[in-house]
């Protein structure tokens, strides 16, 4: 019977073996990163405006972002007008998401200096978090913002089109994108 156990114990090792054998160090090496709350990469992302997801609420629902859409300008059959009002919108979100990004890794850097220098206390984690809290909510309304923006700029052919190429085609194919009834031709 212990032999029985033993080998049923090896053939669970064998079969569920990574997933048992998860590393109890998921965090191992971050404890070195300038800001423990954020990597190399978000930083990055945030100090030059860009999306890291906040948009995907629009981006996935049919709202175009400004920056794919210029991407996309000559698939899209962008007119001269167009083209100049995205850019427009684009520049707009930047600016905006740049200056957001510097405060949420402010705020980020505050509650890590926080709790490396051990002053951290129940009273200033509460204000630390809702800052962050804060910024983060703003910085993904003004990412969605523009992505809502730019559904007064392109027709529903365009945003259809759009849905193509940015490989949403189930809804884009259906011609089911949502808001498609609330743009200006």
């Amino acid at each position: 019977m212990t032999r029985a156990i033993v080998l049923f114990s090896a053939a669970l090792l064998l079969v569920a073996g990574p997933s048992l054998a998860q590393s109890p160090q998921p965090y191992a090496g971050m404890q070195t990163r300038p800001l423990k709350a954020l990597s190399g990469d978000e930083l990055a992302d945030l100090r030059e405006g860009r999306g890291m997801g906040f948009a995907l609420a629009g981006e996935l629902n049919g709202y175009p972002g400004p920056k794919h859409v210029l991407e996309l300008a000559t698939e899209l059959k962008l007119t001269d007008a167009q083209r100049v009002r995205t850019q427009e919108l684009f520049d707009a979100m930047k600016a905006e998401a740049v200056s957001l990004g510097q405060q949420l890794i402010a705020a980020e850097s505050d509650l890590d200096q926080q709790f490396s220098g051990r002053t951290i206390a129940p009273v200033s984690l509460t204000a630390a978090t809702a800052a962050i809290g804060a910024t983060q909510g703003a910085l993904r309304a003004t990412h969605l913002k523009y992505h809502l923006a730019m559904m007064e700029v392109l027709t529903p052919e365009q945003i259809r089109r759009y849905g193509e190429l940015r490989g949403y085609n189930a809804a884009a194919a259906a011609g089911h994108l949502p808001g498609m009834h609330n743009h200006k031709k």
